[in-house]
């Protein structure tokens, strides 16, 4: 028996660096599928920052994977076709991995989604209704400000994760989502001077 805790033991740790060898890619796309599966000890370490940082970030990432959803039937400039899809592939396993902390946490959703209200970066119904009936290089334009300003804020958000977090996986999502979306922005400012 002991034995058999040792090699688990082991094999978690070689797991975790494995995971942590990947320094190829722009960012937290690559970060999830590490941090779904902590070890148990990890687990315990989650305060309540860190459960406020998932119940806020699930509904902020999925009303940008909404924005980007909209790219490709009203946008026909290929960087903003390209951004909008790389946005979904990092947002989307992101949100998957927060709602199984939760889980893990035994903390539920307990933000409704259309309370979005003091969410730093969330867009309003009437700006994503008028987000909806744009079209063409006038859509790009308020695609880029809108998801500039949702970028900042999802920033603002993981910079508190920083500061007042514990469970480590939270925090290294937190880095990666600082790194990532200020890249995104840096790529969005560019395109909204040229457009």
């Amino acid at each position: 028996m002991k034995k058999l805790t040792i090699t688990a033991a082991t094999l978690s740790a070689v797991a975790l660096l494995a995971g942590c060898g990947n320094d190829g890619g722009a960012g937290h796309e690559n970060m999830p599928g590490m941090s779904a599966s902590a070890p148990a000890s990890e687990q315990a370490e989650a305060n309540q920052t860190d459960i406020t940082f998932a119940q806020s970030m699930i509904p902020h990432h999925e009303q940008a994977i909404d924005m980007a959803e909209l790219v490709p039937d009203r946008s026909t400039n290929k960087q903003v076709i390209g951004l909008a899809k790389q946005i979904e592939q990092a947002q989307g396993p992101e949100v998957k991995t927060m709602k199984q902390w939760l889980d893990q946490w035994g903390a539920g959703m307990q933000m409704q989604h259309g309370g979005h209200g003091g969410m730093p970066g969330m867009m309003s119904d009437q700006d994503m209704t008028m987000l909806e009936h744009a079209k063409g290089a006038e859509f790009d334009r308020m695609w880029l400000r809108m998801m500039i300003e949702h970028h900042e804020g999802a920033i603002e958000m993981a910079r508190t994760e920083l500061k007042d977090g514990s469970y480590p996986a939270a925090q290294q999502l937190a880095r990666a989502i600082i790194d990532g979306q200020q890249s995104e922005i840096d790529t969005m400012t560019k395109l909204l001077k040229q457009s």
